[in-house]
């Protein structure tokens, strides 16, 4: 009864199969083998952007950190959501990877930012005062810290904000393939197409074993990513097992398959914690993430009959848990896990 993370189940076996069948003979190194042009041109089918800069990197947050700085100066600030993961759990990565920029929280409903909300941390941040951090981009979760989503329409009203106040837009995509799934929309319709300029694509969360994409859909910054990429220490000798990985998540619709499989396995588990009288459900499940509150006593009794899962005490006593599910979870052990509850 496994929901503590996505990252925690295995990866796909035709990922391993992949990866077995690069391991076979030589291959030009960093980059410079067909497997990792492979990759590349697969991406660039699958966003419908063939002039698309892509670079691929071992860890999220290396891929928005790269991200970020290559979008925000040394002076400038990245607008971002106050539960963004860049802001709450990556050590301040982005700000050390650009050389200081400064991240810029903004307050969020369901943990989505809204025009309105980034109206006014822009109108905090004025564009040409010399004392305050100039604002340089945007950064949005998609899928959200909570497992909501941005509707495509939201996407695009706040984009044309951004560009109208000159910032770029950059996309965390660690569970970019669940929200795909859920809103059954394109990647192109859920990036480029609303007005995203960068996007980190993620595949670690959705059963990799640890790869994902850098992409700015034009090829200003590509320079500037593959030297920020080597400086980082994120250029692989190696690069083909990135790039076979990649291929393998691409091939056949795998990476759309397995984020339906955990966000109906989601869906499941969502069902039967509603129909308990105990338990809240503090936002509406849109993919794989589920959060809620029930009380402490019920919380010990799980634990110790062995389901494992996030879960923080709140002020009233209570326990607010997260649970997550993968490609991989069993549903005998979502049912059991209900059995119990």
């Amino acid at each position: 009864m496994f929901f503590a993370s996505d990252n925690a189940g295995p990866a796909h076996p035709q990922v391993m199969e992949a990866l077995l069948a690069a391991n076979t003979g030589h291959a030009r190194p960093y980059g410079n083998d067909d497997l990792s042009r492979q990759a590349v041109e697969a991406i660039h089918a699958l966003f419908e952007a063939p002039q698309a800069s892509v670079h691929l990197v071992a860890t999220g947050t290396a891929a928005n950190a790269l991200s970020l700085a290559a979008l925000t100066p040394p002076w400038g600030t990245a607008f971002c959501a106050d539960l963004a993961h860049v802001e709450e759990d990556e050590c301040n990565a982005p700000e050390f990877f650009s050389g200081g920029a400064k991240l810029s929280p903004v307050a969020t409903e369901n943990a989505k930012i809204t025009p309105e909300a980034l109206k006014a941390a822009l109108a905090r941040r004025p564009k040409g005062d010399v004392h305050v951090p100039q604002p340089s981009a945007l950064t949005l979760t998609q899928a959200t810290e909570r497992g909501t989503l941005y509707t495509l329409a939201e996407l695009a009203a706040l984009t044309a904000l951004a560009r109208e106040n000159g910032l770029a837009t950059h996309l965390d995509g660690a569970r970019f393939a669940n929200a795909c799934a859920a809103l059954g929309c394109t990647p192109a319709e859920m990036t480029w197409k609303a007005g995203i300029d960068a996007v980190s694509f993620g595949g670690t969360k959705n059963g990799l074993l640890g790869v994902e994409a850098v992409i700015f859909f034009d090829l200003a910054h590509d320079w500037e990513l593959a030297l920020r990429r080597k400086r980082a220490a994120h250029l692989f000798s190696k690069h083909r097992f990135l790039a076979a990985q990649m291929l393998a998540y691409l091939q056949g619709g795998l990476w759309l398959e397995m984020a339906q499989q955990a966000n109906e396995k989601a869906a499941r588990l969502a069902k039967g914690l509603r129909a308990c009288p105990q338990v809240t459900l503090t936002h509406s499940p849109e993919v794989n993430m589920i959060f809620a509150r029930f009380p402490a006593a019920l919380h010990t009794r799980l634990q110790a009959a062995g389901a494992v899962y996030s879960a923080s005490e709140t002020a009233e006593g209570e326990i607010t848990a997260r649970f997550v599910t993968d490609w991989s979870l069993p549903e005998a052990e979502i049912d059991r896990f209900l059995a119990l509850l």
